[in-house]
C-alpha cells in the first residue's frame, strides 16, 4: 500500500512540471502560506463540461480560466459558449499545471472525483466538488487526508443544511434543527425520506444489462472517461447522461441524490463527527454491473436515532421526523402545539460560511467539507455496498469499516487500473 501511494507522489511530482523543469507554485502561495488578497478575484477550472458543469460555468467571487473534457465536442461548445480567454483542454493534468488557477471544480462522474480531488490538493488548489463527493468510503478517506496534509479548502455541493428549502419539505433545515435541539420531540429520532418529500429519482437510474460493445466514437477519448474505473467495453449506456446506471462509475439513484436528502439529516441529527452502526436493505438481488431499483434501506446511529429511505414510497402518511414525543411532517406541520413559538425560542445553530470565495480567502472550512462532506457520503455508499450484496451489514464509525465482514470491506477500496492507481 505504501509503495502505491509513493508511486502516486511521483507521478504527481513528474506531471507538475513544466517544459523547463521548474515546479509549479500557485500564485496564492507566492506572498506567504495560502495567502490571497480579499480583493483579488479567484481564478477556477471546470473538469467536466458535458452536464453538470454547464451550471457552474459562472459564479459569485470567480473568473472562468479554463475547462476540460474527454469529450472534443462537449468541449468545444461550451467553448463557443465562454469566450476566447478560457482555454480548453482535453487532459485534465494539463489544467493542474497552471499556477494561475486558485480553484478546481469538479464536475465529471463520480468515479473521478476522489482522485481529481487529491491530485487538484497536491497540485495547491482548493476544490469545489460535485456530489457524491466519493464513489467508496476508502476513496472519502483520503481526500479527507489529502485536504488536512496540503491545507486546502473543499466545497460539496450541495446545500441544503446551509441554504433554502429543502426537497419537497417546504422547510429550510435550519428550523428542523431547532426543533431537534429544543428536545421537544423526544429522542431518538426516526427521519423518512420518500416520495413525499421529493425523494422520487431513484428509480430512474438504473444501468442495462449485458451491454453489446460498439465503437467508440472518434470524438470521446474514452481511456480517459474510464480513468481509475474497472476497464469495460465502450456502450454509450455507459456514459454521459446514464453512466449512473451501472457501480463502476455511481451508484444509481441513491448515488445521485442520496447525498443531497441524507447530508442535512446527518447535520440535524448531530451527526457530523459519526456514521451509522448498521444499514438494512429490502432489494431485489444485484446485478454485478448495472444497478438495479430497491425498496427500502434503514440506517440505525449507535443511539437508536434512523434514517429510512421508503424507496417505493409506501408509508405517505409517515412524518418527515419522528420522536416519542412528537412529529414534524412536510409543511412544518406538526403534532407539537405551538411549535413555531417553541423554536422562536431557540439559538440559532452556529453560523456557516456559505460563500466558497469567502472559505478560500479566510482559509476557513466551508459548511459543507471534506469532514462531514465524508460523513454524509459514507451513509450513501454503506446504502450501495449493502445494496450490491443483499443483506444487513454492521459498520464501525471509528475504524470506518464493516464488522466481520471481509466481502463488505473489500468494497470499501475497490480495485484502480493500474495506471490510476492511489
Amino acid at each position: 500500500m505504501k509503495k502505491k501511494a509513493s508511486n502516486r507522489r511521483d507521478f504527481v511530482k513528474k506531471t507538475l512540471l513544466v517544459a523547463t523543469g521548474i515546479s509549479i507554485i500557485p500564485r496564492h502561495v507566492m506572498g506567504g502560506v495560502n495567502f490571497i488578497a480579499p480583493s483579488d478575484q479567484l481564478t477556477k477550472a471546470v473538469i467536466g463540461v458535458g452536464g453538470m458543469g454547464q451550471g457552474h460555468l459562472t459564479y459569485e467571487g470567480t473568473k472562468l480560466v479554463a475547462v476540460c473534457d474527454a469529450d472534443a465536442n462537449h468541449l468545444s461548445s461550451t467553448l463557443d459558449k465562454v469566450g476566447q480567454f478560457v482555454k480548453g483542454y482535453r487532459d485534465f493534468r494539463e489544467v493542474l499545471q497552471r499556477p494561475d488557477i486558485d480553484i478546481i471544480h469538479i464536475a465529471t462522474p463520480p468515479h473521478w472525483h476522489a482522485l481529481m480531488s487529491i491530485m487538484a490538493a497536491e497540485a495547491g488548489k482548493d476544490v469545489w466538488c460535485e456530489k457524491p463527493m466519493t464513489r467508496t468510503i476508502g476513496e472519502g478517506k483520503r481526500v479527507v487526508e489529502a485536504m488536512n496534509v496540503h491545507g486546502k479548502m473543499f466545497r460539496l455541493n450541495t446545500w441544503f443544511r446551509f441554504k433554502d428549502n429543502f426537497y419537497g419539505l417546504g422547510s429550510p433545515v435550519k428550523k428542523i434543527k431547532k426543533v431537534v435541539d429544543s428536545g421537544v420531540l423526544g429522542w431518538p429520532l426516526k427521519v423518512t425520506i420518500s416520495g413525499v418529500t421529493g425523494f422520487n429519482w431513484k428509480f430512474y437510474w438504473v444501468g442495462k444489462e449485458n451491454l453489446e460493445p460498439q465503437p467508440v466514437p472518434p470524438q470521446l477519448d474514452y481511456n480517459m472517461w474510464l480513468g481509475p474505473a474497472p476497464e469495460k467495453a465502450y456502450n454509450p449506456h455507459r456514459v454521459h447522461s446514464t453512466f449512473r446506471g451501472y457501480w463502476d462509475y455511481d451508484g444509481g439513484g441513491l448515488g445521485d441524490m442520496g447525498q443531497h436528502y441524507i447530508d442535512p439529516v446527518q447535520y440535524f441529527l448531530g451527526k457530523d463527527q459519526t456514521s451509522p452502526v448498521k444499514v438494512e436493505v429490502d432489494c431485489p438481488q444485484q446485478h454485478y454491473d448495472a444497478v438495479g431499483s430497491w425498496r427500502k434501506i434503514v440506517f440505525t446511529y449507535a443511539d437508536g436515532c434512523q434514517i429510512i429511505l421508503d424507496g417505493e414510497n409506501k408509508d405517505k402518511d409517515a412524518a418527515y421526523v419522528e420522536g416519542p414525543e412528537g412529529k414534524v411532517y412536510k409543511g412544518f406541520k406538526s403534532t407539537i402545539p405551538n411549535l413555531e413559538e417553541i423554536i422562536a425560542g431557540i439559538p440559532d445553530p452556529e453560523e456557516q460560511i456559505a460563500s466558497f470565495s469567502e472559505s478560500v480567502k479566510t482559509r476557513k472550512k466551508f459548511a459543507l467539507n471534506e469532514e462531514n462532506g465524508h460523513r454524509s457520503a459514507t451513509v450513501v455508499n454503506m446504502g450501495i455496498i449493502a445494496l450490491r450484496l443483499g443483506r444487513t451489514l454492521e459498520f464501525d464509525p471509528v475504524k470506518q469499516e464493516f464488522i466481520n465482514d471481509e466481502e463488505a470491506n473489500r468494497l470499501i477500496d475497490q480495485p484502480s487500473r493500474s495506471s490510476w492507481a492511489y
